[in-house]
């Protein structure tokens, strides 16, 4: 994830569908450790790393 946060400033939910997440169960690992807070956790963490 680090790799590609660097790499693209930031991470999409489009982005879990794609190596090297997709490898580890894609978004609906994320979903299942998050819940329903993913799409929020995403979201935090992009301003975070534009600010």
């Amino acid at each position: 994830m680090r790799d590609h946060i660097a790499a693209n400033l930031g991470i999409e939910r489009d982005d879990f569908e794609y190596a090297p997440f997709a490898q580890e169960s894609g978004l609906g690992r994320v979903h299942q450790i998050f819940g329903d807070e993913r799409n929020a956790l995403i979201e935090q963490r992009n301003e975070s790393l534009a600010a």
